[in-house]
């Protein structure tokens, strides 16, 4: 019974501290097909080792090996260079602990042919789904860099069949490896600096490198105007508009700033007229 031709080949690592069961397995491994063993090894710690630099999709982990178990190994692993387990054992009376740490499969030895293969299948369709969760998560950071909505409401919109909004409730702003997520109602105004716009957020300035342009086009228009060629304004900030004899205004807003508004975009802002 071999894995089906359209599956992946797996990439494993065989853990064994006795040598024959190790070139046993493999043997069995390579009759089966679908798999590509990176390494052999012949302890917990070489497993250790190999698990971070190889990355493998799946370990076959012998339990009982000196100085440091199978249950051990997996106990020493971080979460997010978890590979697929399957837990190879002489003593059945095993199988409940491989369980309950979420072991794809447990085989007894010595290895049948037929059981190997029923444990691989597991495997693939574990891998299947974690590398469709993978898809899913890149996709899912993407809307939420755009939407700025927390990964729960992307994932209750995506359910309900709703397209997330086009404008966020946040503003990521990128610093060097860093990204502040701004909530957008906090902002207060924005403008341009050469190539970089300051977001004013309660009273600090925050530099984004952007145009005025794919900045409008992130904020609601119900909310964000621009009033001149290189100041964006929060329009519920607005508490006082003056006029002057130029023809130009003056807006005050909420945090006690006043901003100059060019005459050509008072048609964006009528409603206070």
């Amino acid at each position: 019974m071999k894995p089906d031709n359209s599956e992946q080949i797996m990439r494993v690592l065989v853990v064994d501290d006795e040598a024959l069961a190790r070139k046993g397995l493999m043997l069995r491994l390579k009759e089966l097909g679908k798999t590509e063993v990176l390494r052999e090894c012949q302890n917990g710690r070489e497993a250790l080792e190999a698990i971070a630099e190889l990355t493998p999709d799946l370990v076959f982990l012998d339990i009982q090996m000196p100085g440091m178990s199978g249950f051990d190994v997996v106990e020493r692993l971080q979460q997010d260079n978890m590979p697929m387990v399957i837990f190879v054992t002489a003593y059945d009376a095993y199988a409940v602990n491989a369980f309950e740490i979420h072991a794809v499969d447990y085989l007894l030895k010595p290895i049948e042919l037929d059981r190997l293969a029923s444990a691989l299948t597991k495997a693939q369709a574990q891998l299947a789904n974690k590398q469709a969760w993978n898809d899913k998560k890149r996709l899912l950071d993407i809307v939420i860099g755009l939407t700025g909505k927390s990964e729960q409401a992307v994932l209750e919109l995506i359910s309900s069949g709703e397209s997330p909004a086009k404008y966020g409730e946040k503003l990521a702003i990128k610093d060097g490896a860093s990204t502040t997520f701004v909530p957008v109602r906090d902002i207060d105004w924005i403008d341009a600096a050469g190539d970089y716009m300051c977001v004013h957020v309660k009273g600090a300035t925050l530099i984004m490198r952007t145009t005025m342009k794919e900045l409008e086009d992130q904020l609601d228009p119900k909310v964000f105007q621009r009033v001149h060629r290189s100041t964006i304004v929060n329009l519920d900030r607005v508490e006082k508009v003056s006029s002057h004899i130029n023809g130009e205004f003056h807006l005050t807003l909420s945090c006690g700033t006043s901003l100059k508004m060019s005459r050509s975009y008072k048609d964006k802002v009528k409603h206070f007229f």
